[in-house]
């Protein structure tokens, strides 16, 4: 399904281009080229997705292609809800271009042969995987925002109406959309970790192994719990908040790739990247 590949990879890079069109020239057209590019192109990639799934029987996670892929997927999912939602249209200009860079790299990696395992039609390890997936997307997108939220912030500090402050919505509008991303994440992410412990009890015999992918992902709960709290108890909102989620995604690419490339545990036995 290569072709296919191509195919979603081109639909990203038009909506990219209507996108940064849109932001260049406030042109509303432009957005909406972008968001049914970004559509069409998301229509095929979950067809990509499907066919992978029906070849292996189960989710095509086993490498780094197929996560990459996947991971591409939830992200364009989450952000097809929000926008549909709150209908933030500059977000548009960092999800497709994020988008089209994750599947480049994908499509440049092997197509390494996927093992056939009934390990992985595990009702709690799918639960799991798509959970975990569709939180990183949505602290992906918190990410965003909060650059977004910085650049603003600095347009309106400076008392200069530069190129990104007539582009940018109000810092109070950013500032929420950005906690509502946190929220989702947390939530999705919390789902995940708890339907990943039960999954492990069933394989293992144990809740906790103090696998490195488990205490990175446990530190990324704690960070994301962290904010939540300042938020919630103690007023961190604007720019603490938005530092704290590209700070936070940080930490989540770590715990993402970083572990599978640097340490060794259970996971890497199930992601052979």
């Amino acid at each position: 399904m290569t072709s296919l590949l191509i195919i979603t990879i081109s639909f990203y890079v038009l909506s990219s281009a209507g996108y940064i069109c849109y932001l260049i020239g406030q042109d509303i057209r432009c957005h909406k080229a972008g968001i049914y590019l970004f559509s069409a192109g998301f229509a095929c990639h979950f067809i990509l997705f499907a066919y992978d799934y029906l070849v292996t029987g189960h989710i095509p996670t086993q490498n780094l292609r197929g996560t990459l892929i996947f991971a591409a997927m939830a992200l364009a999912a989450v952000f097809l809800v929000l926008q549909y939602r709150f209908s933030l249209k500059i977000l548009g200009t960092y999800v497709a271009p994020l988008n089209t860079l994750i599947l480049v790299i994908a499509s440049m990696l092997r197509e390494t042969p996927y093992t056939a395992d009934n390990i992985f039609n595990n009702f709690w390890l799918v639960f799991h995987i798509i959970t975990i997936f569709m939180g990183d997307a949505a602290f992906a997108l918190a990410c965003g925002i909060g650059i977004f939220y910085l650049l603003q912030e600095r347009a309106i500090k400076n008392k200069t109406r530069g190129f990104f402050f007539s582009r940018l919505p109000s810092l109070e509008l950013i500032d929420n959309m950005g906690y509502v991303c946190v929220i989702t994440g947390f939530t999705m992410l919390t789902t995940g970790l708890i339907t990943g412990l039960i999954y492990a009890n069933e394989i293992w015999g144990r809740f906790w192994s103090w696998d490195p992918k488990e205490v990175w992902s446990a530190i990324t709960w704690l960070l994301y719990a962290i904010l939540l709290h300042g938020r919630i108890s103690l007023g961190w909102r604007g720019r603490k908040a938005a530092i704290m989620c590209i700070l936070g995604f940080c930490v989540l690419l770590f715990t993402f790739l970083g572990v599978n490339f640097l340490l060794q545990g259970h996971h890497g036995e199930f992601t052979r990247f």
